[in-house]
């Protein structure tokens, strides 16, 4: 039956006492820790189940396969009737194939002739391959010896009735939806879609394709975000941009969280005079400022609005991207019901050289060209630019580090976080 989860707690983003620059492993263990599903459960059909959130465990209702059947076209028969060398079978009249099961008995010594898929018939444990036989006067001629069950599929070899066929908090993939429908599903209960809403702020920002005044940039990060979102699988919710208005900004967090389940800002997030998100988060008593050592990447402001959890990410775009990719994107994922997910990185050689300070990790847009990861030209982190020529992000270690070409690096395609 369809259940709500409880809100989060207020103090879900706190910060341990006497923490000032938090490094990246220690924020994310803090999120992974303190978050919680916010959405509730639903049914849906199977074939509409596709990258949905599983809520509760899968238990086969049918065995996978079911019976015991044959793995390809051929000859069936008893195993242990037959030795080494020559072999001469008489054939039973009839036939075993997938849908059409023999319905007698096979006598011992005798064999069938048995079709991939077929439910193996009564006296058949061991088929022998079409390619294998000769066949002439009703019988089949073969040479031995046979393993005993060779060619054949054990009923739940793949599954068994009864067992957990996928765990809760899975993001369901076609080759999910193919193994629900194996043991028997034609329905799923599936997490109801998180909702996020985005919102841009800033009286520069202004809707791209439009007139643009003096001091005024179009904004980026919406669309970004926006389509970030819709690819993690989410409801994305367009909040628009909110000027530098204090009222203007408490009003569009209101509409957001009363459509959404999470908020994502940029931009107004430090704190400075126009800064209102963090302002206003204060004023509720449930702002956070995580000083993250991240390089692209400013403070995060983090809290609640109405029981809504709320990222501020930096308006950069760079920044921007690198921590909702990096914070927001499993910090969301458990929020939509999911399991933790760490992005999955391969270690492979540079293409560049790097010297790097002790102090913050960075990240790194990149791309993979015949085996080696090149980075971009520039790190400058208004270089939009970047982003569209990177395949993915490489992370460089907290700790000082000198990267000369051919030095293995940790590379993340952006496709890690999807």
């Amino acid at each position: 039956m369809p259940f709500e989860p409880p809100p989060l707690r207020n103090d879900c983003f706190a910060l341990p006492a006497g923490v000032d620059w938090t490094p990246v492993d220690d924020a994310l263990a803090l999120l992974r820790d303190r978050m919680t599903p916010v959405v509730g459960t639903e049914t849906v059909p199977l074939m509409q189940a596709q990258g949905r959130v599983l809520a509760r465990d899968l238990v086969a209702k049918r065995s996978n396969p079911p019976h015991p059947n044959t793995a390809v076209d051929g000859y069936g028969f008893a195993g242990d009737a037959i030795g080494e060398g020559p072999q001469t079978m008489p054939l039973v009249n009839g036939r075993a194939a997938a849908g059409a099961p023999f319905a007698g008995s096979v006598p011992r010594g005798h064999a069938i002739r048995v079709l991939t898929g077929a439910d193996l018939p009564d006296g058949v444990d061991t088929v022998v391959l079409d390619e294998d036989v000769r066949i002439g006067d009703g019988q089949v001629a073969f040479r031995g010896p046979l393993k005993r069950g060779a060619n054949t599929r054990k009923a739940g070899e793949d599954v068994v009735a009864g067992d957990n066929a996928l765990r809760a908090g899975r993001c369901l993939t076609p080759a999910d939806l193919a193994l629900a429908a194996a043991v028997g599903h034609g329905a799923l209960d599936v997490r109801k879609r998180l909702r996020v809403a985005v919102l841009s702020t800033g009286d520069e920002i202004v809707e791209p394709g439009t007139a643009a005044g003096d001091g005024q940039i179009f904004d980026a990060n919406r669309p970004m975000l926006l389509s970030l979102c819709a690819s993690f699988g989410f409801d994305a919710v367009d909040m628009g941009c909110a000027p530098d208005d204090r009222s203007a900004v408490r009003d569009a967090l209101d509409m957001a969280a009363a459509q959404a389940d999470v908020i994502l800002t940029s931009g107004g997030a430090s704190a400075g005079d126009e800064d209102h998100i963090s302002a206003l988060l204060r004023e509720t008593g449930a702002m956070q400022e995580w000083r993250i050592a991240l390089k692209p990447g400013r403070p995060l402001a983090l809290g609640l609005w109405n029981d809504a959890p709320v990222f501020g990410l930096p308006g950069n775009p760079v920044a921007a991207l690198v921590c909702t990719l990096i914070f927001a994107r499993p910090a969301m994922g458990v929020l939509a019901g999911a399991e933790w997910r760490d992005p999955q990185g391969f270690s492979v050689p540079a293409a560049f050289e790097k010297k790097k300070k002790p102090g913050r990790r960075e990240y790194l847009r990149a791309r993979m060209r015949d085996g080696a990861v090149e980075v971009f030209k520039s790190e400058g982190s208004g270089r939009i630019s970047g982003l569209s020529w990177a395949d993915g992000l490489v992370e460089l270690p907290d700790g000082a580090v000198h990267v000369s070409p051919g030095d293995p690096v940790r590379y993340i395609p952006f496709s890690a976080f999807l």
